[in-house]
């Protein structure tokens, strides 16, 4: 199948032949048609599915075919909500690819920076907006957004929204948006929680689902080090002495456990740049820019900062500390091994991770290969805390907000 298959209109076809792409991604030959034909879709997708083209392509050609004519300056017809800056930038770089043929106008509006520019732009009038629920709320607030005439309404990563406890934000942000439009909710694990919310937003969806997420792409070769925790930066370093690796992505559980790897990394002549929570929005996107580019070569970050981060061609991830959630694996390491591409992901494993180590090969169904480490081997055998180990197989609220912390 191509994209030509999915009766798209010739600018968003021409815009997708520039940008290199012919053929759909599973979850986006099921949602394409289906959005374009005006129902709602409930989509179970990962990261690194497709989906953010999913709804973008119908978006746009629905909103482009419609000869509605609007007095004055246009009003906000879609409204795309998303957890995180990094994904609320990418979701607009996408509009702005398949929609370069339109003449739609979009915005991304999202906490940590000033407001003036977003409002500048929502003034002249724009077609799309992305944002995140925090700096969206504050701007309907002040009466600067308008969502009465809104049409369509995507909820993407709806579990990573109740993760950060942004779960009320949202109820509240759907509260003021018309009751007739057309929505697309897409979540990549469908907690209780979430089943409930997507119930209240959608109607008769059709539900599309892909790559469920305890499976990791067949393309990605997965491989764990067991080390004694003390021992990991000089792991970590032997590792990266391979020319071959020319970017890694670095997995930590703690902001304070980011910034101390690159503060290792750096010391040792490596050029490496953490991305978390703490860091500004735009300290981030130059961390983000400068590994795109390849300047850096060591992007380290915690799990909600890494959260919808897409970079062409990356082969390395690494998991320099497991995570306590069996689920945040597979993200993980989805970074990699996208599109076809090989990936390589390398998980670093000492005596207390072992139980979160377990629980990942049951989630993803195999056992990861391991390999010998003679210069570093696992010598402490002995675990001494167990409190995180009762604690994390204990599936309730007081887990993800420990989470949310980091």
């Amino acid at each position: 199948m191509t994209f030509e298959n999915l009766n798209l209109i010739a600018p968003i076809l021409e815009a997708l032949k520039t940008e290199g792409y012919t053929t759909p991604t599973p979850i986006q030959a099921q949602t394409i048609p289906l959005a374009l034909e005006g129902k709602d879709v409930l989509g179970c997708a990962q990261t690194g599915t497709g989906k953010t083209a999913a709804f973008a392509i119908p978006i746009i050609q629905l909103m482009s075919q419609d000869r509605t004519h609007h007095n004055g300056k246009r009003p906000i017809r879609s409204l795309i909500l998303t957890p995180t800056r990094e994904l609320a930038i990418q979701i607009a770089e996408s509009f702005e690819n398949y929609g370069a043929n339109t003449n739609l106008k979009y915005e991304v509006i999202f906490g940590g920076v000033s407001q003036n520019s977003q409002v500048k732009s929502l003034r002249l009038g724009i077609d799309v907006l992305i944002a995140t629920p925090g700096r969206l709320l504050d701007l309907i607030s002040q009466k600067f957004v308008h969502l009465n005439q809104l049409q369509f309404f995507v909820l993407d990563e709806a579990d990573r929204m109740l993760d950060m406890g942004f779960l009320n934000d949202v109820k509240k942000i759907i509260a003021k948006i018309p009751q007739k439009r057309q929505s697309l909710f897409f979540s990549a694990t469908m907690p209780d929680p979430i089943v409930k919310l997507a119930n209240t937003i959608l109607v008769n969806p059709s539900k599309v689902e892909v790559t469920p997420v305890s499976s990791t792409a067949n393309t990605i070769n997965q491989a764990v080090y067991f080390v004694d925790k003390e021992n990991k930066k000089h792991l970590l370093k032997e590792v990266l002495s391979d020319k071959n690796i020319d970017r890694a992505l670095v997995f930590t559980r703690t902001k304070h456990g980011a910034d101390k790897v690159v503060k290792d990394l750096v010391k040792a002549g490596i050029k490496s740049q953490a991305i978390h929570g703490n860091k500004s929005q735009n300290a981030r996107q130059r961390a983000l820019s400068s590994f795109k580019s390849k300047e850096t070569r060591v992007l380290v970050a915690t799990d909600i900062a890494a959260r919808g981060i897409d970079i062409d061609d990356l082969t390395h991830v690494i998991n320099y500390e497991l995570p306590n959630i069996a689920e945040s694996y597979v993200h993980r390491i989805g970074r990699t091994g996208r599109a076809g591409a090989d990936g390589i992901a390398i998980a670093f494993c000492d005596a207390e991770e072992k139980a979160y180590l377990k629980d990942i090969q049951k989630l993803i169904g195999k056992p990861i290969p391991v390999l010998e480490n003679d210069n570093f081997p696992l010598v402490n055998h002995h675990v001494e805390k167990t409190p995180q180990r009762q604690q994390r197989s204990s599936r309730g609220s007081g887990q993800r907000n420990s989470s949310r912390r980091r």
